[in-house]
């Protein structure tokens, strides 16, 4: 059925920095074409860092000095421009201003790396977060439960326990983030100033069905033009869209609103299954999932309640 038509996309040149608008975009497995080709990474930890760590740098914008070429993925990036809060610019091709510049602004010793090739698997390696880390990236109290993590599939969690983004893009766990025009009404009409920027999707699906549509595809495919896409997860949200941003103030309403009516999720994550080019006006249909046999139903639900179970015993393992 038809859902929508694509009325927005976004790719970020540097992760948790603000991104860039374009018309249309050629993607493919890894993501959007040229989408998260550089990120901020911590030189005392070890590994590639987030706005989750170090908020300031929501205050960053990022462009390309050229528009990327074709071929251009992990060990072969294109240059980008960084705009920093006060407005000054720094290019990627003077590495040694950029980290300086980088550090001053977070108070860490931080630099500006390119995405690694795909075999260099040490330079993804990230840190495994404690129960504090966890707590502080959601805003959360000591006598809050942590959040829901079981929506993720066993092997993405395990993946993500080792490397601080999946190989080959520093996105945070899946190659594409949706949005809805209707989530953003529906959640706006609650409380809060719903900017679609402050949660820094890939796709924003302009849709006229009522309340948060795209937590109905869960499982289902969308289809524009020659795109195939298959709809993983909700998006669990940390306080990133709380936070002030380039060209957004900060404001802790949105996310009790999200916490309140979306229990922490707002978007979904995707996979895609097949590439191709993506393009402002398209319209956009949605294939739900092939419903189960009630036998295989019920083997399904039995095997999700144990990977559920194998999953919140492993957050009991955390360390504090």
């Amino acid at each position: 059925m038809r859902v929508g038509t694509l009325t927005a996309l976004w790719r970020y040149p540097v992760k948790s920095m603000g991104g860039e608008q374009v018309g249309s975009s050629a993607v493919d497995q890894r993501a959007l074409h040229a989408d998260r080709m550089w990120a901020v990474r911590d030189l005392e930890l070890g590994a590639v860092t987030t706005a989750r760590r170090l908020p300031v740098l929501l205050g960053c914008t990022a462009r390309f000095v050229d528009e990327p070429p074709a071929g251009v993925g992990p060990g072969d990036v294109a240059h980008v421009v960084v705009t920093f809060p006060d407005g000054t610019e720094v290019t990627s091709t003077d590495a040694e201003a950029m980290d300086a510049r980088l550090s001053e602004l977070t108070g860490k010793k931080v630099a500006l790396v390119p995405l690694p090739p795909l075999d260099d698997k040490a330079a993804y390696r990230g840190v495994l977060a404690s129960k504090k880390d966890i707590r502080q990236q959601f805003g959360l109290r000591d006598d809050e439960p942590l959040p829901d993590f079981t929506m993720f599939p066993v092997r993405k969690l395990a993946e993500l326990a080792v490397f601080a983004t999946p190989i080959g893009i520093f996105a945070d766990a899946y190659p594409l983030h949706i949005v809805t025009t209707s989530s953003l009404r529906t959640m706006a009409a609650l409380g809060g100033d719903f900017d679609v920027r402050r949660f820094r999707p890939n796709i924003v699906i302009d849709s006229d069905l009522e309340g948060l549509a795209e937590q109905e595809w869960l499982g289902g495919t969308l289809r524009s033009d020659d795109v195939t896409i298959s709809v993983a997860i909700p998006t669990i949200r940390c306080t990133m869209p709380l936070r002030e941003q380039a060209g957004v103030t900060a404001d802790p309403q949105v996310m009790k609103t999200v916490s309140r009516h979306g229990d922490r999720c707002f978007g979904v994550y995707a996979d895609v299954e097949s590439g191709g080019t993506l393009r402002v006006g398209a319209d956009v249909d949605f294939e739900p999932p092939a419903a189960p046999g009630a036998i295989a139903g019920s083997v399904g639900r039995l095997a999700e309640r144990v990977r559920r179970s194998t999953i919140r015993a492993g957050n009991r393992m955390l360390p504090k």
